[in-house]
């Protein structure tokens, strides 16, 4: 059996050199983790948050469009479009288009809890009837982002 030694001339890594820097790279990977999953929560709730701004805005197009009142009702972590509703948000009919399913709900991407105190209504003229905060939440960690209309119809992310 022939056992070849390493010549002066010759390069590369040992093992052992190989396993130090393996180790170390293993040890910064472990300490960036943590860091970028909370990055990764927190922009996924603000991203969902303004999902939740968007549906509010097509809302208020669709209102000023078709000359009638819209109201935005909340189920769990779906929106849906009521026309033609009263300034309460009472009657109407389920608006569906394309990206809704066929029950006329918008789910949301992420499947974050979406929660209001009073659903808002917008009228032909891109106002509300009131103001109202729909309060975005991540199940998994209980944060929570606000999403503002006030009364002139302005959607805000806060």
């Amino acid at each position: 059996m022939i056992i070849r030694t390493r010549s002066a001339n010759q390069r590369g890594f040992s093992i052992s050199e190989l396993l130090v820097v393996v180790g170390m790279l293993g040890a910064l990977s472990g300490l960036g983790v943590p860091s970028l999953l909370s990055y990764w929560r927190t922009s996924s709730l603000a991203a969902s948050a303004s999902e939740v701004a968007g549906v509010l805005y097509r809302a208020r197009q669709l209102a000023v469009m078709q000359g009638t009142n819209v109201c935005v009702k909340v189920a769990s972590n779906a929106l849906w479009y009521m026309t033609g509703t009263s300034t309460t948000c009472g009657g109407g009919t389920v608006w569906t288009s394309l990206g809704m399913k066929s029950d006329g709900t918008l789910p949301l991407s992420s499947g974050f809890n979406v929660t209001t105190g009073v659903p808002v209504v917008f009228t032909s003229l891109g106002g509300t009837t009131a103001a109202a905060t729909y309060t975005v939440t991540d199940p998994s960690t209980n944060r929570s982002r606000n999403v503002v209309v006030v009364t002139s119809g302005r959607v805000a992310v806060q």
